[in-house]
């Protein structure tokens, strides 16, 4: 039995190789041609406005969308950061601020994607039908790391509660960040890396 693993030095053919390439550098909102050029395993530093919404708040934003009501604020282009903060320490403009398990918004992703969300911040999978919908309006899903909320905050360099205060930590927040670390998980072509990194690892 042989176990094929990535490599930083040349492999024969058919073997995999891992490429180590510096951060790309992306300022907020997201054009379509920043999109497009993504793929699947880019490692990206965010610069610019996101939104921060959970569970309760995707599912006020789906019955506002159903009464012909408008959302917060304007979704098209937007990229939506899946998270609850902890509070804020003193002199910090946010507490920890690491990843909620995004398969909890999948129920509603197809929807907010139709209405124009371009990027969604998350840790772990997503189901086919969001896949799917990423794939039929040109959207991505960017992984942060789980259990590094306080050095997440740290990119944070503004938060504000815009919508939905009521819901404490679930409240929909307007956040500037700089330098905020993820990894394009899905690109709009249907790459996936949890797919294609497990691909490197395959036992003949």
């Amino acid at each position: 039995m042989r176990v094929v693993t990535p490599h930083l030095n040349p492999l024969p053919q058919g073997e995999r190789k891992l490429e180590c390439e510096m951060p790309k550098k992306i300022k907020l909102p997201f054009t379509e041609k920043v999109l497009t050029s993504l793929r699947a395993g880019d490692s990206l530093m965010l610069s610019g406005v996101l939104y921060v919404a959970r569970d309760a708040a995707h599912r006020r934003m789906i019955a506002a969308l159903d009464r012909g009501d408008q959302l917060p604020f304007d979704i098209r282009g937007q990229a939506l950061y899946y998270m609850g903060p902890s509070p804020a320490p003193p002199g910090r403009v946010i507490g920890a601020a690491g990843p909620t398990t995004s398969i909890r918004m999948d129920v509603y992703t197809p929807r907010l994607l139709a209405a124009g969300l371009k990027a969604m911040i998350g840790k772990g999978s997503r189901s086919a039908e969001v896949k799917d919908a990423m794939q039929r309006y040109g959207a991505v899903y960017l992984a942060a790391v789980g259990g590094a909320g306080a050095l997440l905050s740290r990119s944070i360099v503004k938060a504000e509660v815009i919508a939905c205060a009521d819901l404490s930590p679930e409240a929909i927040l307007r956040l500037e960040v700089a330098d905020f670390p993820v990894t394009v998980i899905n690109d709009v072509r249907g790459g996936d890396l949890y797919i294609e990194g497990r691909a490197g690892f395959k036992v003949d």
